[in-house]
């Protein structure tokens, strides 16, 4: 099963398929063609081979028909099956899009990005394949409110790369100036908590800490609900059951946002739950899982 951050980085930009261009121009100085609209398409790449080749995220960008065609894949670790479905993937795509393809790939670690950035010689003279790498130094570090509203997917990726950085205090501000500006509060939510599960404990704790806040800039109604009735439960049935209760309700909005049925069965084995830690394991699967049941696996 993929990792939380990977997928989590994927889901950025199913998201706000523009992110992509934001990366590959600010960040890796690649030049972007005019486009009109911006999509994402399905990352299934295979064509008549029976092997199945699916990417984390494709992204094609159009004036009246595609003038680019990109392929994103999150790499947490060496694979060395990718040197060979890479260009598959590019072929694939050049092909079903008849545009140019680019592979993008985002690294979370700057070894592993080296790797990924190693040319791939395909064996035909002059045909080599250099992968772009966007590596956690090369991720914008996004401190100003205005930058992260005009592109709150991109404030998300800042915060989970540079969050444990000095400047954190103006980074999260940045990003709950723009989390409050959207119109999808479950989808808001959702990045907080994508944010959270990536950040260390420390600042974590802390991005917590000043969402609670009253000088927090972010106003969602649904986050501010969870932690008011975690604090009330706490003071009337004792801090770790309060703690419990705030943490489900942020699992069950988790689960709403991201349209996983949740029957009443396994409802009522959430709710009663007074684990936090397993209410917390639970948290952080919620965002990959497709089922309710695989969160209990």
């Amino acid at each position: 099963m993929p990792s939380l951050s990977h997928e989590s980085l994927a889901l950025l930009f199913k998201n706000r398929p523009a992110l992509a261009a934001e990366i590959l121009h600010n960040a890796l100085k690649v030049d972007i063609p005019d486009y009109k609209a911006v999509r994402v398409e399905s990352g299934d790449l295979t064509e008549w081979n029976p092997a199945e080749f699916r990417a984390d995220a494709v992204v094609v960008f159009e004036a009246d028909t595609p003038v680019l065609a990109v392929v994103v894949e999150i790499q947490l670790g060496r694979d060395q099956g990718k040197r060979w479905s890479w260009p598959v993937y590019l072929a694939g795509l050049r092909a079903r899009a008849r545009c140019p393809a680019i592979l993008l790939v985002i690294c979370a670690d700057a070894a592993v990005g080296d790797w990924c950035a190693e040319p791939i010689e395909l064996g035909h003279p002059g045909w080599t394949l250099t992968p772009l790498v966007l590596k956690p130094e090369a991720v914008p570090v996004v401190t100003d409110a205005a930058e992260a509203v005009r592109a709150p997917e991109l404030a998300v990726l800042s915060t989970m790369t540079h969050g444990a950085a000095y400047d954190r205090a103006r980074m999260f501000h940045a990003l709950l100036s723009a989390l409050a500006t959207m119109e999808d509060g479950d989808r808001a939510k959702l990045y907080i908590d994508i944010v959270l599960a990536a950040l260390p404990e420390t600042p974590a704790t802390e991005l917590e800490a000043f969402v609670r806040s009253d000088t927090s800039p972010y106003k969602s109604e649904a986050f501010r609900r969870t932690y008011a009735e975690g604090k009330a439960e706490g003071e009337a049935e004792g801090e770790a059951k309060g703690e419990a209760k705030g943490r489900v309700n942020t699992l069950l909005q988790v689960l709403e946002a991201r349209g996983v049925m949740v029957p009443d069965e396994a409802r009522e084995r959430i709710t009663a739950c007074t684990d936090v830690a397993q209410i917390e394991a639970w948290v952080k699967r919620s965002v990959i899982v497709r089922t309710v049941d695989a969160l209990f696996d």
